[in-house]
């Protein structure tokens, strides 16, 4: 706060007495709008959906601690993740570790297994945010929307009586209550077997 008048600042918090800025104190026009802070999506934005061969996010994550790349569980031929743009708090993908792009590629013991987690994460996702329903699905190729094409995942949105409103429609904006970090660690205390430590990467 260092340079703002006294008589510009206003409020206090309880604990330490430090005073709140105001929007007096910074150059702006006021309007109408509200905003919602989504920097993470700058990656999105800038660089498309479609990574580089090298670059691809979900042979990566693995490799990574389960906190830094939202891993919420491991098995032995795929993994769960948290989607870094999430159409609801709680959607997870269901990858194989294999680099494969479609379902027709996928072993029997790796469709075994997406379908195992898919099951569990439906439970864990119910016990630990009460939703009422499940999206869930794969976009097989480019055409058909798939977000990384050439590696196999599955997504299971977790769907609430209240959580659809006009946002996407009018403002192309997806309101999401929940932080990433928050809701992977929920998620992931709550799958069976789960303990405290992260899981060391692959």
């Amino acid at each position: 706060m260092m340079g703002i008048p006294a008589d510009r600042l206003r409020g206090s918090d309880a604990g330490d007495g430090r005073a709140s800025e105001t929007a007096a104190d910074f150059a702006s026009v006021p309007d109408a709008f509200q905003r919602l802070w989504t920097p993470h999506r700058m990656v999105y934005i800038q660089d498309g959906q479609q990574p580089h061969p090298d670059d691809c996010p979900f042979c990566i994550a693995p490799s990574l601690d389960d906190e830094k790349a939202l891993i919420v569980a491991r098995g032995t031929h795929a993994y769960v993740l948290l989607n870094l743009f999430p159409y609801n708090s709680g959607h997870v993908l269901v990858c194989p570790y294999r680099h494969v792009a479609t379902y027709d590629q996928a072993t029997p013991e790796e469709i075994a297994e997406i379908g195992e987690l898919t099951q569990i994460a439906m439970r864990v996702l119910t016990n630990v945010s009460n939703c009422d329903g499940f999206n869930i699905g794969m976009n097989q190729g480019r055409i058909a929307g798939a977000g990384i094409a050439e590696h196999l995942h599955q997504h299971i949105v977790p769907r609430w009586a209240l959580d659809s409103n006009f946002f996407p429609i009018i403002a192309g904006t997806k309101a999401i209550p929940r932080l990433l970090g928050d809701v992977r660690r929920d998620i992931a205390e709550g799958w069976p077997g789960a303990t405290t430590a992260a899981a060391a990467p692959r």
